[in-house]
């Protein structure tokens, strides 16, 4: 499963802590190489030495004390993936601040290698509005979150902030080494399209192409070269070549240029954009203008009709019942149409959750529950991976 896979383990001070010393065993049992970094507080649950014995080698607990001139550097160009369970919140707020000053904080910020974090800690930790910043900010940053859950936590209490189990964390960084899109190029395309009036204005809408920018970074990390033409402000993705656009006649011809196996149009492409667009900036003392409106061009109809064999994915953004997502994606030939209720809680527009529901060509309906935009486009990919083969 991990055969000769290098894994950096990392422990921060929870009480789960003790949950690490089995997830090492199952780990190597995998067949990895696994090496340990924890922090001082780590070590008040478990001793490095039971670390020690476990994987052969002595843990990294200290930036000065090492052997090594810089151990936080050796085990960031070492590991092929680096895990941290359990992540803490002060774990995971160092991460997300950038704040190197522990060992394992240090071979977080060093590190090239994709991170799995397996947060642990009390509910209302978990809950507290800075928690939340951070994780966002985390997810946005293409680290891979498993948990926390629902369950017995520290001192008898009961809720969510309990770690993931340690085989179900092996099974997520198996899987973070199967690259079943190797080979291919992925066109994705996000964020809303502006459409000029005058120099200054424009008819756009609320995307803040976070979906669209997760499924890069999934597609990215399941091995496929991945061309993204974006026109929202967010930054370019790990691993992705990014081409910044702004209206859907930019998109179009940015999309034109690319030849991609798997084409998935997560952008939110204005259906309109003015007939004659003022070259100066409009005066309110003229009054209110004529705004005369001509349909943009159908991105995802151009690639649809390429004599070309693309494996197609649409999103159908809406603001009511499924059915009319259904007749959208017959009518586009579509291979998957991703249907959300932008009105529904936690799946509208700049939310770092979805709620979607994939549409296969004979109608069909799969309704998932609402997840971190991270998790759809993981999910997401899978299923294309799965559909062409891979």
């Amino acid at each position: 499963m991990l055969s000769g896979r290098r894994v950096v383990l990392g422990v921060s001070g929870g009480v789960a802590a003790y949950k690490s010393a089995y997830l090492a065993r199952r780990l190597l049992e995998a067949g990895a190489e696994v090496k340990v970094v924890m922090t001082s507080a780590a070590q008040r649950f478990v001793g490095a030495q039971t670390f020690a014995s476990l994987t052969g080698t002595h843990p990294v607990t200290d930036l000065f004390a090492d052997a090594s001139v810089s151990p936080h550097t050796d085990l960031a160009r070492w590991a092929e993936l680096l895990i941290v369970a359990p992540a803490t919140a002060a774990t995971i707020g160092r991460l997300a601040n950038g704040i190197a000053d522990n060992a394992l904080a240090a071979t977080l910020l060093a590190t090239r290698a994709p991170v799995i974090l397996a947060p642990a800690m009390h509910t209302e930790m978990w809950e507290h509005p800075a928690t939340q910043r951070n994780i966002a900010r985390l997810e946005a940053d293409g680290h891979r979150l498993i948990g926390p859950f629902a369950g017995e936590l520290a001192g008898g209490d009961v809720g969510m902030g309990r770690v993931a189990e340690p085989d179900d964390i092996v099974e997520l960084a198996a899987s973070m080494f199967h690259r079943p899109l190797d080979g291919l190029t992925v066109l994705v395309t996000a964020g809303g399209t502006r459409e000029a009036l005058d120099p200054v204005r424009y008819l756009g809408n609320r995307s803040s192409g976070k979906m669209g920018h997760a499924i890069a970074v999934a597609a990215a990390r399941r091995g496929a070269h991945v061309e993204l033409v974006t026109a929202s402000e967010l930054p370019d993705p790990p691993g992705v070549t990014t081409h910044r656009v702004e209206s859907a006649q930019d998109m179009l011809e940015a999309v034109e240029k690319i030849h991609p196996d798997v084409a998935i149009f997560a952008a939110a492409v204005a259906d309109f954009r003015p007939a004659d667009a003022a070259q100066d900036k409009l005066s309110r003392t003229d009054g209110p203008p004529a705004l005369i409106l001509e349909p943009t061009p159908d991105i995802l109809a151009s690639v649809v009709a390429r004599d070309e064999d693309i494996f197609t994915v649409g999103f159908a953004a809406e603001t009511g019942p499924v059915e009319r997502a259904i007749e959208k994606a017959k009518r586009k030939g579509v291979d998957l149409m991703v249907y959300n209720d932008v009105t529904a809680p936690g799946s509208g527009f700049g939310t770092d959750t979805n709620q979607v529901t994939i549409i296969s060509p004979d109608g069909t309906v799969d309704r998932w529950p609402q997840l971190s935009k991270t998790e759809v486009a993981s999910r997401l990919m899978d299923i294309v991976a799965r559909h062409i083969g891979r």
